[in-house]
C-alpha cells in the first residue's frame, strides 16, 4: 500500500461530501475521538500519516482489503496505520514495521476493481505496545502518545521556534512548483505549534525516514528543531534548482531570439530570390562546434573564424582556408577519449599472447594500469616510453599490443627521414594549403584524445634549412609542456597530456640529449635461439600458413626445424628474416598443394633445402677462421644486434704503425693506447725494445667495407698486439671486449646482452667482460646461455692476458 497521487479537485469534492466533521483543526471546541486500546495496524508503504491530516490512501493487499471490510462493518471505524521499513515488502511481520503509528477515521471508501481508496483523518499517535495477531491481518495492543502541552518557562523559544518553521514553509511553498499557494495560509490558519508541526511534516518532500523521525519526536521543542533543520536544507535545494532553471531559460531565451531572427533572414532572403547555400553550411558548422565541447580558448577561436566565414564571398580563395579551418577545429576529439580496460589480468593475457619475453616492458604496462586503477581521483600522468634495441625485435607491434591490452586506438607515425619542422607543428594558415602537423591530424584520425602514439624511428629524425623536427618534438614529449600543445596551423592549445606516447629507436647516439631526457628508455635486446624458436612456433609460423592459404591440418613445422632454419638461414638479433624464410617454406608448400597433393605436409630439414637452397651459414664463423699469434675476437654492438670481430696484425721491417679496415677516430685511439701499454710493460711481457724500432706494425679488422668504431675492442687490440710480440697463441673459441686504459684498466662497455648473444651464435665458449658489467649480465643474459658459456670477469690487462693467450 501506498499513498497515491490524486487530484486535487477530486479530493475537494470528496471532502465537501463528507462534511463540516472533518474540519476539526479549525474548532477549538473539537473534542478527539477516543482511541481503543487495540487496532486493526494497516501497513503503508512510503507514506507516513500523521494527527489531523486527511489523506488519500490505496489499499490492495488481499489481507488488507480484509481488514478494512472488517472495520467498516463494525461499530468503529478506527485503525492504526504504520510505515513499513522495506517498501518492496509485501508480507510485513511485527520486525518489518515502525513501532509509532497513527490511528485514523475512515472517512470515505471506494471500492475499484484491482484496490479499495480510502479517505482518512488522522487523530492521535500511538506507540505498539505487543503486537496480537499476524493472520490474516496485524493486530496490536497499543499506548496513544498525548500531545505535549507547552511548558511556561518555553513559551517565547517555542514561540520564537514555531514563527522559524512557519516562515521557511512559505518560502518552500514560493519556491516549489509542486505546492499550491493555498498551502501558504496554513501557517496563519493553525495557531497550535504541534498540529502545524505534523502538518507541515506531512506537505513537504521529506525522505518516508525523516517523516517517521518527525512522527516518533514527542518533544515538541525537539519536534521543532528537528522540522526546522529538514525545511533549512529544501530551502537551500530549492533555491539551487530555481536559479539553475532560471540560468538555462535565459540561455535558452538567447538561443530562441537568435533562431527567430535567422529564421526571419532566411524569409527574407527567399523573397528576394537569393540563396542560402551558405547560411546553411554556416549553420552546420555552428551546430559541430557546439557538439564538439572545445575549450574557452579554442571555442572563441572557431566562432570568430565562423562569424568570418559568414562574411567571406564563397567565390573567394579565403572562403576555402577559412572552411577548412572551422572543420578541423570542429572534428579534433577535445574532450572525446575512450576508457581504459584496468583488467590487469586480462592486461596480461593480452600482452603474452602476442609477445614473447619482453618481461620488462610488460611489467611496466601493467604498473601503469595499476595506478590508473588505484588512483581514483585527479589524471594520472601518461609514460613517455621509448624502445630501443635492434630491428625485427617487435618494438612497433609491441605498441599495437598495448593499445588492445588497454583498451584505446593506436596511431602510428613514422618519423624516418622527416626533416620539416612543420611536420609536426603545422603549418600557418598565411599559406594557401595549409594543415596542421602530423601530431594533430594523427590525433584526428584516431578520433580520441587518448590513443597509443606510436612514433616511430625517432633517432632517424633529421634536419635542415627548414629546421629541426628534433626539437620541435620536445614539447610533444615533455609532460610539463604537452598539456597546452600549440600547432601552428589550429593557433590554440590543444591538451596531449593524455595521449600514451611510445618511441622506437635502433640507435640513442644520435636522438639529441634534451630529447632523449624527456622518455623513459627500455632497452629490447636480441633473441636467443631458443626465444626465436619459441615466437616462430607461437606466431610467425601461424601467421604465414595463414596468409599462405594453408591450415595447421595441411602443414606443420617441429622446432626443430624451426632451429636449423634460424641457425643457418639466418644470422640477426631480431625474427625478420627468420620470418621471411618461414614464408618461402610455407609457398613451397602451397604449390605443392596448388598442383594436387592432399596430404599433410610435415616441414623437414629435406624440405626446407629444397625451399631456401643450400645453408647459408654451415659453421660458426670462429670455427671458419684459423688463429694465429696477432689475432684476437673481439665482440661489437651495431644497430641490428651484436656481432664478432676478428683482429688481425702483422709486423714487418720498417717502422710505424698502419691501421685499416675503415675503423673510426676512437678505435684507433684504442690502437694507440693498447701499443702504448705494450711498449710500457714490454720488459715485463719479455718483448726486446728493438722490435719495435726495426718493425712496422699493420692492424687490420677484416669487413673493410663496414664503418667500425667504439672504445670496446681496447682489450681486444690488446690481446692480438701482445700476441703478435710474444708469439703467444690465442687461446680457441674466445672472445672479449672491454675499453683499456694506458694504465692497463678495463672499464665498462654497453650492449652486454647483444654482444654475449653473438658470441653464442658465433660459436665463441669463454668470453672476457669487464668486472663492472658483471650485473648486466647477470640481469640481461638468459641463464639457460649463462649455463653453456664461460664468462670471465677482468678489471686490469694483466688479467687479460694471462686469460686470453696461451702459455
Amino acid at each position: 500500500m501506498s499513498e497515491i497521487d490524486v487530484p486535487v479537485e477530486e479530493i475537494l469534492a470528496e471532502l465537501e461530501a463528507i462534511g463540516p466533521e472533518l474540519t476539526g483543526i479549525d474548532d477549538e471546541h473539537e473534542v478527539r475521538p477516543e482511541v481503543p486500546s487495540e487496532l486493526h495496524l494497516l501497513p503503508l508503504r512510503e507514506s507516513v500519516v500523521f494527527p489531523m491530516l486527511i489523506a488519500p490512501l490505496s489499499v490492495s493487499r488481499p489481507s488488507s482489503i480484509k481488514l478494512i471490510d472488517e472495520t467498516v462493518t463494525g461499530t468503529d471505524r478506527m485503525i492504526g496505520v504504520i510505515t513499513q521499513k522495506d517498501p518492496e515488502n509485501d508480507e510485513p511481520s511485527a520486525d518489518d514495521i515502525y513501532q509509532v503509528g497513527c490511528a485514523v477515521i475512515i472517512r470515505t471508501l471506494m471500492k475499484a476493481p484491482d484496490a479499495v481508496r480510502l479517505i482518512v483523518q488522522g487523530t492521535s499517535r500511538f506507540r505498539i505496545v505487543e503486537l496480537l495477531q499476524t493472520e490474516p491481518y496485524l493486530k496490536a495492543k497499543i499506548e496513544v502518545i498525548p500531545e505535549p502541552e507547552v511548558p511556561k518557562d518555553q513559551e517565547e523559544e517555542i514561540e520564537a521556534l514555531r514563527r522559524s518553521v512557519a516562515a521557511l514553509f512559505e518560502q518552500a511553498v514560493r519556491l516549489a512548483p509542486n505546492l499550491p499557494e493555498e498551502l501558504g495560509s496554513l501557517t496563519q490558519s493553525v495557531n497550535e505549534p504541534n498540529v502545524m508541526a505534523d502538518l507541515i511534516a506531512a506537505h513537504i518532500p521529506f525522505t518516508t525516514e525523516e517523516k517517521q523521525r518527525i512522527l516518533e519526536t514527542t518533544d515538541l521543542k525537539a519536534r521543532l528543531k528537528a522540522l526546522l533543520e529538514l525545511l533549512g536544507r529544501e530551502v537551500r535545494v530549492l533555491e539551487l534548482t530555481t536559479k539553475v532553471q532560471n540560468e538555462v531559460t535565459a540561455e535558452l531565451s538567447k538561443t530562441q531570439r537568435d533562431y527567430y531572427l535567422r529564421e526571419q533572414l532566411k524569409a527574407i532572403q527567399r523573397e528576394l530570390g537569393e540563396s542560402d547555400e551558405i547560411g546553411d553550411d554556416v549553420e552546420e558548422l555552428r551546430k559541430k562546434i557546439e557538439t564538439a565541447n572545445m575549450p574557452e580558448e579554442a571555442l572563441k577561436a572557431a566562432n570568430r573564424e565562423l562569424d568570418r566565414l559568414g562574411r567571406i564571398n564563397p567565390s573567394s580563395p579565403e572562403y576555402t582556408v577559412s572552411r577548412t579551418y572551422v572543420e578541423t577545429m570542429a572534428a579534433l576529439p577535445w574532450s572525446r577519449s575512450t576508457e581504459d580496460k584496468i583488467d590487469l589480468k586480462i592486461a596480461r593475457e593480452i600482452l603474452d599472447s602476442h609477445h614473447h619475453g619482453l618481461d620488462k616492458i610488460k611489467q611496466r604496462i601493467v604498473e601503469f594500469l595499476a595506478v590508473r586503477k588505484v588512483k581514483s581521483d585527479g589524471p594520472v600522468r601518461q609514460p613517455i616510453l621509448c624502445f630501443y634495441g635492434p630491428p625485427g625485435v617487435g618494438k612497433t607491434s609491441l605498441g599495437k599490443s598495448i593499445a588492445e591490452a588497454m583498451g584505446r586506438e593506436f596511431v602510428r607515425l613514422s618519423l624516418g627521414g622527416m626533416r620539416d619542422e612543420a611536420e609536426i607543428r603545422g603549418h600557418r594558415r598565411t599559406y594557401i594549403g595549409s594543415m596542421p602537423g602530423q601530431i594533430i591530424q594523427s590525433i584526428r584520425r584516431a578520433d580520441t584524445n587518448n590513443p597509443v602514439f606510436v612514433l616511430d624511428e625517432i633517432d632517424k629524425l633529421g634536419n635542415d634549412f627548414r629546421g629541426d623536427p628534433a626539437s620541435a618534438m620536445l614539447e610533444v614529449l615533455d609532460p610539463q609542456q604537452n598539456n597546452a600543445f600549440r600547432d601552428h596551423y589550429l593557433d590554440v592549445p590543444f591538451d596531449l597530456s593524455n595521449a600514451f606516447f611510445i618511441t622506437t629507436a635502433n640507435r640513442l647516439d644520435t636522438i639529441p640529449a634534451p630529447l632523449r631526457d624527456r622518455m623513459e628508455i627500455i632497452e629490447l635486446g636480441g633473441y636467443t635461439e631458443e626465444e626465436k624458436v619459441a615466437i616462430a612456433r607461437e606466431h610467425l609460423v601461424p601467421r604465414q600458413v595463414d596468409e599462405h592459404g594453408l591450415t595447421a591440418k595441411k602443414i606443420s613445422f617441429t622446432d626443430d626445424v624451426i632451429a636449423y632454419v634460424a641457425r643457418h638461414y639466418t644470422r640477426e638479433a631480431g625474427v625478420r628474416n627468420l620470418e621471411r624464410e618461414i614464408g618461402s617454406v610455407v609457398r613451397k608448400a602451397t604449390l605443392q598443394f596448388a598442383e594436387g597433393r592432399t596430404r599433410k605436409l610435415a616441414v623437414n630439414k629435406k624440405f626446407v633445402n629444397e625451399a631456401l637452397g643450400a645453408p647459408r651459414y654451415t659453421s660458426d664463423p670462429v670455427s671458419e677462421r684459423k688463429l694465429v699469434p696477432g689475432m684476437a675476437i673481439g665482440l661489437a654492438w651495431t644497430p641490428v644486434g651484436g656481432d664478432v670481430l676478428f683482429i688481425e696484425t702483422t709486423k714487418f721491417p720498417g717502422k710505424g704503425l698502419k691501421i685499416t679496415g675503415q675503423l673510426g677516430d676512437v678505435m684507433k685511439e684504442s690502437v694507440n693506447a693498447a701499443m702504448s701499454y705494450i711498449r710500457s710493460h714490454a720488459l715485463n711481457l719479455k718483448i726486446h725494445d728493438d722490435v719495435f724500432e726495426k718493425n712496422e706494425v699493420h692492424v687490420h679488422v677484416p669487413a673493410g667495407a663496414v664503418p667500425k668504431d667504439g672504445p670496446s675492442a681496447g682489450v681486444t687490440m690488446l690481446t692480438a698486439l701482445a700476441s703478435l710480440f710474444t708469439g703467444r697463441m690465442p687461446i680457441e673459441r674466445l672472445a672479449m671486449t672491454g675499453e683499456i686504459t694506458l694504465t692497463g684498466q678495463v672499464l665498462p662497455i654497453g650492449g652486454v646482452k647483444e654482444k654475449v648473444l653473438a658470441a653464442y651464435r658465433a660459436g665463441v665458449t669463454t668470453i672476457l667482460l669487464p668486472k663492472e658489467n658483471q650485473k648486466d649480465y647477470m640481469e640481461e643474459v638468459p641463464e639457460d646461455i649463462r649455463s653453456q658459456l664461460t664468462v670471465h670477469f677482468v678489471s686490469d690487462a694483466k688479467q687479460v692476458l694471462k686469460l686470453a693467450l696461451e702459455g
